[in-house]
């Protein structure tokens, strides 16, 4: 028996790097699904298996990445999902390393992604 790909979401509101980072996550081996904003994320956890990882951008229209963070760590039943950050944002002048500490996330990865750092983030988070 093979064993079970893991699930990564993709949470962006741009459509070119959802569809970019899903096809190549998925041509990585993983099951990439995505939304485009916090609000979708939190519905999509909800109803589907939790995947092992969520890929978070920062600046969405409707629920941005701090306001998803916020309601997913007050859901025991999502708390415990890893997030890493991939954003543009140059969070209000935290350093990657601070940003990660504030938000509780395993990874702070600015954009452009490099996708070998990416693949090596997700391979470090999915749990």
């Amino acid at each position: 028996m093979t064993e079970a790909k893991k699930r990564v979401l993709v949470v962006d509101d741009d459509a070119d790097i959802r569809d970019a980072l899903g096809m190549a996550l998925t041509e990585e081996g993983y099951d990439a699904h995505s939304v485009e904003d916090g609000e979708q994320a939190l519905e999509w956890l909800r109803r589907e298996p939790a995947p092992n990882v969520i890929l978070l951008d920062m600046m969405m229209p409707r629920m941005n990445g701090w306001q998803f963070r916020n309601a997913q760590r007050a859901d025991p039943a999502l708390a415990g999902i890893p997030v890493i950050v991939v954003s543009a944002a140059a969070e209000s002048a935290l350093s990657a390393r601070g940003a990660a500490k504030a938000l509780e996330v395993d990874a702070v990865l600015r954009k452009p992604v490099d996708l070998d750092e990416l693949f090596k983030a997700v391979e470090r988070a999915a749990r």
